[in-house]
């Protein structure tokens, strides 16, 4: 119901703002452009659904083998502690539990490609517990909102945009991203806690968080000791092993329990192809409208209406020139990523505003796109609280990310 009334208002909005446009400034070239962009919006929801054929269908396949073969079950045995507490209505030593952590290992590697099938692999066993097919579970919403909050340990494609368009240090965003994004992703797990009533002050939460800020500022003091090319070569080469010996470990798990690991494969592929046409209509339709939201001026209008009101307060209004990539980063990655490009090659690599739309884009993911596409998955039509949880862990990643900044950079 909350992606109806986004939807709509995208709409609305943007048709308002071009007829007044036309009427009093004479632009005749908006409504074209706003008509050109929901025909190149649509292709590039296809295109992202025909380039997700062959990934979906790699790696469902590969945990097809490692369902059969008996991992999934002992990762969802060793982490039951921890998603009783996360997940309290997944039944203990569900096997959903060991999709979910892969999904997460994946986004905290960078490895979006593996991520997004691990996702909806994971959001369809969660349908399977789900006794009402149309509206969001809790531990769905709990799930999609710890895939929004974005938190990913190896930056690196952000860091070659940074080294390609001149960076003196690319790799000087690496520390400031993983406090954004660890900031995010805590904030999505306390505002999702606070909805769905999960108490989190108990041992098991305290020591597992706890951990979590141990392992992060242990990861920030060793790569730390790096230079810049030895960080690249060490963030890429762990990311690509582990993933490798992910598909292998799969694989021999099945060869142990004498799985016949190709037919598992090819069942999993098949269900890879048919997940992937099945999102095409709900990425279609987010697509298009965030198209014409900003093919209309709509983002323009609203990042002018914050330097203003930032302006009027007395505020620093130096963050300003970087908001165009947090604004679009919970609608479209591919169009943050244009934002951030546009905002080095404008102020700069090494400049605030340059440094800052990367920590942005690091920060969190893409919301709209994530609801869409998980949720479209398995038909969810009701969302409950999960726009509101995702988009408030998108804020305190903007928040965090401008403070860190500032500290930084500032």
């Amino acid at each position: 119901m909350v992606l109806n009334y986004i939807w709509v208002a995208f709409f609305l909005i943007a048709f308002v703002i071009a007829l007044v446009k036309l009427i009093f400034m004479g632009d005749t070239e908006v409504f074209p452009a706003m008509m050109n962009s929901t025909f190149d919006t649509s292709k590039t929801a296809f295109e992202i659904s025909l380039g997700l054929t062959g990934v979906l269908s790699l790696w469902l396949g590969i945990m097809k083998i490692g369902e059969k073969g008996g991992v999934v079950n002992v990762l969802a045995k060793i982490l039951s502690p921890v998603f009783s507490k996360l997940f309290p209505d997944i039944p203990k030593g569900h096997p959903v539990t060991g999709s979910i952590f892969m999904n997460i290992a994946a986004n905290m590697l960078g490895l979006d490609n593996a991520a997004t099938p691990l996702g909806l692999k994971a959001m369809e066993q969660l349908q399977e517990l789900n006794p009402k097919k149309d509206t969001a579970t809790n531990p769905m919403i709990m799930f999609l909102v710890l895939n929004t909050s974005g938190l990913t340990l190896i930056p690196i494609s952000i860091m070659v945009y940074r080294a390609q368009l001149g960076a003196a240090q690319p790799t000087d965003i690496f520390i400031p991203i993983l406090l954004a994004t660890f900031c995010s992703t805590l904030a999505g797990i306390i505002f999702t806690s606070i909805y769905q009533k999960i108490n989190l002050f108990n041992k098991v939460m305290i020591l597992t968080l706890g951990g979590m800020c141990l392992l992060v500022a242990l990861m920030i003091w060793g790569f730390g000791q790096m230079d810049k090319e030895t960080m690249n070569v060490m963030s890429t080469s762990v990311a690509n092993i582990l993933l490798m010996c992910i598909i292998v470990a799969f694989i021999v798990a099945g060869v142990r329990k004498k799985v016949n690991v190709y037919e598992a494969f090819i069942e999993g592929a098949k269900d890879g192809f048919t997940t992937a046409v099945r999102i095409i209509p709900y990425l279609v339709a987010i697509l298009v409208a965030i198209g014409v939201f900003r093919a209309s001026g709509a983002m323009d209008m609203l990042v002018e209406g914050v330097k203003w009101t930032v302006a009027a307060a007395g505020g620093n209004t130096d963050f300003v020139g970087a908001l165009p990539t947090a604004l679009m980063k919970p609608l479209s990655g591919s169009g943050a990523r244009g934002m951030m490009v546009d905002a080095m090659t404008t102020y700069g690599a090494d400049s605030f505003v340059g440094r800052l739309s990367c920590i942005f884009q690091g920060s969190t993911d893409t919301t709209f796109y994530i609801l869409a596409v998980y949720f479209g998955s398995v038909s969810i039509k009701y969302t409950r609280h999960a726009v509101a949880c995702g988009l408030l862990a998108d804020l305190a990643g903007v928040i965090a990310a401008i403070a860190i900044a500032y500290f930084f950079f500032g």
